[in-house]
């Protein structure tokens, strides 16, 4: 995606209405840190609706809410507002200490109590908690002091790990019941690293440093989170001098910008993976179609020539950095193949089978370009796709409904790295996460869910995802190298979660 000068100049211009912000400059000492980010926020509430498991926000709500659990920048995890945790011999209770000295950004100081509430909450299903299914597998929750206890209703491995990822946020349960749902959207307060300042819906978001910040305050005191979901225009932000750090811009424009006078870049590794949704519908019904349509995709191919080689590919819902990974799991590239297996239900190149295949465009670096193609790819064989367009929370919306399209591009967050999180949700019939309906898949997972034994577990994860890519029930494509562009007067902490994190940021 190569900016012309007009293009640039529209784009810059379009830039420009965010003057009352303030306009940083290389040139300058950076004052107010501002970020150009490629997601609009719809939610203030880390723990209910659509937005709670969109991975890519994360970023937002971790510098404003706590993690019971937080992450490192290399995935082990840390110390937060559970400063310990464990289960007891029989593993039929858990324990959690909970941390002293927090407050929350109104002064409140943080208790057990809180984290009792939060946990409550969460496993209530009233409440719209999409993570419900695992918050829910303990009962009598409790506290005693600074610790928390909680009966074990349903055996959930994972259940500390979940403290680290979606929805695992701890929320203030008297300034919550005194203001309500519609209060705190208007006026969210967390124990994170920044308050939130100014909200402008689909525009921006201003922080400020939360001196009291129990892990210490942020060098930044004050930063500015734009919204700019097109690729082009935050290629603009970061090169005007608009912005000071970008992420998930093109590759190509990655490389130009980062030797630039002023600008430097990172690139790593993240738990991201990009896939295809199966829907058990329509043409994907049949086996044939959809072992064709795997076959006939050349994922090296697409990470070489259109990721200009950021990005792994890979043939399993695991990436190398998972719990679960096993590289004797392939799916060759084999379109001779293809043919043969459309053949077989009576399709070709001259008789196409015929579906629709959905993607966002612009949301992760060329994502409606890998779609392209891979419908390129496949109509050599005989497939023909048509593509769809929608936004990020129009999958949600979809997946969560079991609407999406036979065929539908995803980026599938893990950073937890265990299976049931990334093979487990993502093709569980029950899981609202999933539109993978198929029993011979359900019976090969459901047993997983409580398994004690840590090998077993693991192994019959392999063998679930050995299963899935036999049968070509899902399409993983890649694991994804992060773009992060910025100005040389920032140092930028990449987290291997793919959230970006103004706390971790500081003056070169």
């Amino acid at each position: 995606m190569k900016l012309s000068r007009r293009g640039l100049l529209k784009t810059s211009a379009a830039a420009a209405a965010f003057t009352t912000i303030g306009l940083p400059s290389f040139a300058q000492a950076i004052d107010e840190l501002v970020i150009a980010y490629n997601v609009n926020l719809p939610s203030w509430d880390p723990t209910v609706g659509p937005s709670a498991v969109n991975p890519t926000i994360q970023g937002i709500y971790q510098s404003v809410f706590d993690l019971y659990i937080p992450q490192n920048p290399d995935l082990s995890f840390g110390s937060g507002i559970i400063a310990d945790h464990g289960w007891n011999d029989d593993e039929s209770q858990i324990w959690m200490d909970v941390r002293e000295g927090v407050t929350w950004h109104n002064g409140d100081p943080l208790t057990a109590e809180d984290v009792v509430w939060s946990l409550q909450r969460a496993a209530n299903p009233e409440t719209g908690n999409p993570i419900q299914f695992v918050w829910g597998k303990v009962e009598n929750i409790k506290a005693e002091g600074n610790r928390v206890t909680a009966d074990v209703k349903e055996y959930e491995p994972t259940f500390f790990k979940w403290m680290s990822f979606l929805t695992g946020y701890v929320m203030p349960k008297k300034y919550y019941e005194e203001v309500g749902a519609d209060g705190f959207e208007a006026a969210p307060i967390g124990t994170g690293p920044y308050m939130v300042d100014k909200f402008e819906r689909n525009a921006f978001v201003r922080l400020k440093a939360n001196e009291n910040y129990w892990g210490g305050a942020p060098e930044f005191k004050t930063v500015t989170i734009k919204f700019v979901t097109d690729a082009a225009s935050r290629v603009a932000e970061v090169e005007s001098g608009n912005s000071h750090v970008t992420l998930e811009i093109p590759y190509e424009e990655f490389d130009r910008l980062k030797a630039k006078d002023g600008l430097a870049g990172v690139a790593e590794p993240i738990s991201d993976i990009g896939m295809i949704f199966l829907n058990d519908i329509d043409a994907m019904a049949d086996p044939n179609v959809r072992k064709a349509a795997a076959h006939a995709i050349d994922k090296s191919l697409i990470v070489d020539r259109l990721l200009s080689g950021y990005g792994v590919p890979i043939d399993t819902l695991q990436t190398p950095d998972y719990a679960a990974y096993d590289p004797s799991i392939t799916v060759e590239y084999n379109p001779e193949k293809s043919i043969e297996l459309l053949a077989a239900s009576g399709f070709s190149p001259d008789n196409p089978v015929k579906f629709t295949i959905q993607t966002t465009k612009g949301f992760k670096p060329k994502d409606y370009e890998i779609i392209q193609a891979i419908v390129g790819l496949w109509r050599k064989v005989g497939i023909e796709a048509e593509i769809e367009v929608y936004e990020i929370a129009k999958h949600f919306e979809l997946r969560a409904a079991d609407q999406l399209a036979p065929a539908a591009f995803y980026n599938w967050g893990n950073s937890v790295g265990d299976p049931t999180t990334s093979t487990g949700f993502a093709m569980f019939g029950p899981s609202p996460h999933s539109v993978w309906d198929g029993q011979d898949t359900f019976d090969l997972i459901a047993p997983l869910w409580g398994e004690k034994d840590e090998a077993k577990r693991i192994a019959g994860w392999k063998a679930v995802d050995r299963h899935i890519a036999e049968e070509a029930e899902v399409i993983p494509l890649l694991q994804y190298v992060q773009p992060i562009v910025h100005s040389d007067a920032v140092t930028v902490q990449p987290h291997r979660s793919g959230a970006l994190l103004p706390h971790l940021m500081t003056r070169s």
